[in-house]
């Protein structure tokens, strides 16, 4: 009965969001009035397919996420501080989805970089500042200035990437799981993992799965940039809270090749103004480039990009249980 008990109240978090998401976004309650539609992204290939579907769904299943995970661990303040933040980029992306023109980059940089400020802070002062390095378990003491100041890094790279990888139906979703996925297990190998840990990577993966229903190709709606910015941020909030910041740098290279190359290359070339262009042949996104370039549908350009982070992840997890059994 323990046994029994012990794994329904483990899965718990994730079954109650799953069902929570599903039927919200089944009904969309006022979806017409509350939601915007997509616009189309200029320059991205294909993007004309979504136009007119609901998007910004993100506000639904952000609030669920929030929710459940300030329910159940009411105790933590850190994680209801996260959670906060996590809605107030929510709500920034959504602002943006529902406006008639797309906002300015500035105006969303500058938005990016206050999040990232709170968010530096809320993990230099309620997180370890003692990171560990996934591989070997090897511990780092960071100055807590330095922590605060690549933290804001960390933060603004993963909103930034994830919101500029949403550009494929169930592509930003799935490695969102994946992603979480890899995070939990190498927590558990390094000894960093915790029951709101583990509590936060359930709530993630039961939500999205649910959103996934809807937006595996053909897609019925968009998460927009409500549900990718507080994705993002989440992602590096808990990639600190598990002190393995530096394992970002592996579980979220899908992320940073597919969005992050994108988002390097117009800055090198606005910097520069133009004299510097990298990828010059090369289309960024790169799922736009395997779309285009490649010819690749798109069940096929997501089963690409996400089979290749799977196997990312799965090759540094399985060197680091061969290193961790050898110490």
């Amino acid at each position: 009965m323990e046994k029994i008990s012990f794994i329904l109240t483990s899965i718990l978090p994730a079954v109650i969001c799953f069902a929570a998401t599903a039927l919200i976004l089944f009904f969309l309650p006022f979806g017409k009035k509350l939601l915007g539609a997509d616009r189309g992204r200029k320059f991205a290939v294909g993007s004309e397919v979504n136009v007119g579907k609901p998007t910004g769904v993100g506000f639904y299943f952000v609030l669920v996420i929030a929710i459940v995970s300030c329910i159940f661990a009411y105790k933590n303040v850190s994680i209801i501080l996260t959670m906060g933040l996590m809605v107030l980029a929510m709500i920034s992306g959504f602002l943006d989805d529902r406006a008639k023109n797309p906002w300015n980059e500035y105006v969303k940089g500058a938005l990016d970089f206050c999040l990232a400020l709170a968010g530096a802070a809320i993990a230099t002062i309620f997180f370890p500042t003692e990171i560990v390095i996934g591989l070997n378990g090897a511990t780092i003491q960071i100055h807590p200035v330095l922590y605060f100041i690549l933290a804001v890094i960390l933060i603004i790279v993963s909103i930034n990437a994830t919101n500029a990888t949403d550009g494929v139906d169930g592509l930003s979703g799935t490695l969102t799981i994946l992603t979480f996925f890899a995070f939990n297990f190498l927590s558990q190998i390094n000894q960093t993992n915790s029951p709101e840990s583990l509590m936060i990577c359930e709530v993630i993966v039961g939500t999205i799965f649910a959103y996934l229903l809807f937006n595996f190709y053909p897609s019925k709606m968009l998460m927009g940039d409500a549900g990718s910015r507080a994705l993002g941020l989440l992602i590096a909030m808990y990639a600190m809270y598990v002190r393995l910041p530096l394992a970002y740098l592996v579980f979220g290279l899908p992320f940073m090749i597919d969005g992050g190359l994108s988002i390097l290359k117009i800055t090198i070339g606005r910097l520069t103004k133009k004299k510097v262009i990298i990828l010059k042949n090369t289309l960024t996104p790169i799922h736009d480039h395997l779309k285009k370039r490649k010819g690749l549908s798109v069940p096929m350009t997501m089963a690409v990009i996400c089979l290749a982070g799977l196997i990312i992840d799965i090759i540094y997890l399985g060197i680091t249980l061969f290193l961790h059994r050898g110490i």
